[in-house]
């Protein structure tokens, strides 16, 4: 590990200080440091000792990659990745920061771990989505969380006829439908009354939203099928989004079709510190203590 990239929440002020430590902290054993060009701006008085590039640059540079901020933050961070082996050292200023795990007083002891070699991970996977549309070229684009298709503010419940491998699953008349990876499963799929699931499990969610039907409840499916969502509603506004970063239109002509990725994102544990005590105390799930 010989170069950090570090990238911050565009206007988090408060990351300043920390940003000025940082940089002095791995300078003084010898790490090349790469500093966001937005991020750099936070920097008030900066002593130097970091170069400056467009976020892109800084992932494509970095053996580690510190992300401060919170789980938005990262989401927009993983979009910048093209190597699936470059550690992610999330640090949360959000505020619940389920994917931004590492704390303030947890930074330098996660990253001399880090540098050192001697760290724990978890390599997630992502779903790669597809938007065909006849005389254009595909939109392609990979999230960690989730591919969401949902109606405008003003328009009627939507029709989505689903098929999974070519083999018909529903037509959900709903608000919408969450396809989630496992990541994703405690974003907006929970909140949508969908199922969490451990992030190793191979698996994708289908989550529909305010459903029409008492029977179109969440379902659980393989991550190696081929999910493919047509429109079957005429005049109506409809949205799709990845990862709630971006964003396109939809209509009736178009198919979307959402796979596993062959990328994954490999995000940096902090020490002794398990998936459900992340559970417990960021989402209050379940009891936060053992009966004895």
């Amino acid at each position: 590990m010989t170069t950090v990239g570090i990238l911050a929440r565009p206007r988090l002020v408060q990351a300043g200080s920390l940003l000025r430590e940082l940089v002095a902290w791995l300078g003084a054993r010898s790490i090349r440091v790469i500093v966001e060009e937005r991020t750099a701006g936070l920097m008030d008085a900066p002593s130097g000792g970091f170069e400056v590039a467009e976020g892109r640059a800084v992932a494509g540079s970095a053996d580690v990659l510190v992300v401060l901020g919170g789980d938005g933050t990262l989401l927009a961070s993983s979009r910048l990745l093209e190597s699936s082996t470059v550690p992610i050292v999330g640090v949360n200023f959000g505020s619940l920061g389920f994917l931004t795990e590492i704390t303030l007083t947890e930074v330098y002891p996660t990253l001399e771990r880090v540098l050192s070699g001697e760290y724990e991970y978890e390599d997630r996977s992502m779903l790669r989505a597809v938007v065909r549309r006849a005389g254009q070229a595909d939109a392609v684009g990979d999230v960690l969380n989730d591919v969401v298709i949902t109606k405008g503010v003003l328009s009627r419940i939507i029709e989505l006829d689903v098929t999974v491998d070519g083999t018909f699953v529903s037509a959900f008349r709903a608000d919408g439908l969450i396809v989630s990876s496992p990541t994703g499963s405690t974003a907006y799929n929970l909140a949508a009354g969908g199922p969490i699931l451990h992030p190793s499990l191979p698996a994708v969610v289908l989550t529909p939203i305010c459903p029409h039907m008492l029977t179109n409840r969440p379902l659980v499916i393989r991550d190696e099928g081929v999910i493919a969502i047509r429109l079957h509603s005429e005049d109506v506004e409809v949205h799709i989004t990845l990862d709630g970063q971006r964003g396109l239109p939809m209509t009736p002509e178009d198919t979307v079709t959402v796979t596993r990725s062959p990328r994954t994102l490999r995000l940096v544990k902090a020490a002794g510190r398990d998936y459900y005590e992340v559970l417990r105390t960021k989402l209050k799930w379940g009891e936060a203590s053992r009966r004895r």
